[in-house]
């Protein structure tokens, strides 16, 4: 996919909010954070890109979505009107989308990673979950997620039961919480530094964002041929990432 940015314009990127947890309570300060961080990008963004976890949990059923985020659904349903291009990756957390966002809001769904052009630079966007080598627990509990049996089968459970059953699960997921994800492992032992070294090798590719990870970095890979990009989070961090036609920048958002 092509994208030639408009004068003044610019690229937005942010991933792993995680609304929900660890309560609803608790998760609302963020949200109305994430909100203003929505209004201030609404001048000059062209588009904007949500890499995955928006939410801690999502399921959607035919006729019924998770309770709660309408004001962080309803900014970005604004921003969609006001011309604003968006695109929304599923994590590990809210894997489950299907329709309800692109066709309530206008946001298009990537199930997988994506390549995008932007003014003449080559973008592999992904959340991150599953990429690389390793970690081959979650690899098979995430085949056992996207089954389509697994799927129907939850459908079926009433509401109130799935959304209690799904939120104890993923509250104790390690990626909301884990002390392992706020040190930098090394560049060889990071499984998505190491997917996209060896994606260097096939493919021209000069920048790699992925969400997932949780700490927000920005490294020259293969001696500055290509950039690696971990967006952080919006639980400790409150990082973004913005591309303004010629470069990229990560930043932290703290009104």
């Amino acid at each position: 996919m092509k994208i030639t940015l408009e004068p003044q314009k610019k690229i937005y990127f942010a991933s792993d909010q995680h609304f929900g947890a660890p309560s609803p309570k608790e998760s609302k300060a963020r949200e109305d954070k994430f909100i203003r961080w929505l209004e201030e990008i609404k001048s000059d963004a062209q588009v904007l890109f949500l890499m995955g976890d928006l939410f801690d949990f999502w399921h959607e059923w035919n006729h019924v979505i998770p309770k709660g985020y309408v004001r962080v659904l309803g900014k970005l349903a604004e921003l969609k009107d006001s011309g604003i291009e968006l695109y929304m990756f599923v994590g590990n957390h809210d894997l489950w989308m299907k329709n309800y966002f692109e066709e309530e809001i206008g946001c298009k769904v990537f199930f997988d990673k994506q390549y995008f052009e932007i003014n003449g630079k080559n973008f592999l966007l992904a959340h991150g979950d599953g990429l690389g080598p390793g970690d081959k627990g979650y690899k098979r509990m995430k085949k056992l997620f996207t089954n389509p049996l697994a799927q129907w089968a939850f459908k079926w459970l009433h509401p109130d039961i799935a959304m209690k059953i799904a939120i104890y699960f993923s509250t104790k997921n390690k990626m909301i919480s884990g002390e392992e994800d706020k040190a930098f492992l090394g560049e060889d032992k990071e499984f998505l530094i190491i997917y996209s070294k060896e994606k260097l090798k096939t493919e021209n590719i000069d920048y790699f964002i992925y969400g997932h990870r949780h700490l927000p970095m920005v490294l020259d890979l293969e001696n500055g041929k290509a950039k690696y990009i971990n967006l952080g989070d919006w639980i400790s961090y409150f990082t973004y990432g913005v591309f303004e036609g010629e470069k990229f920048s990560l930043k932290e958002f703290k009104h």
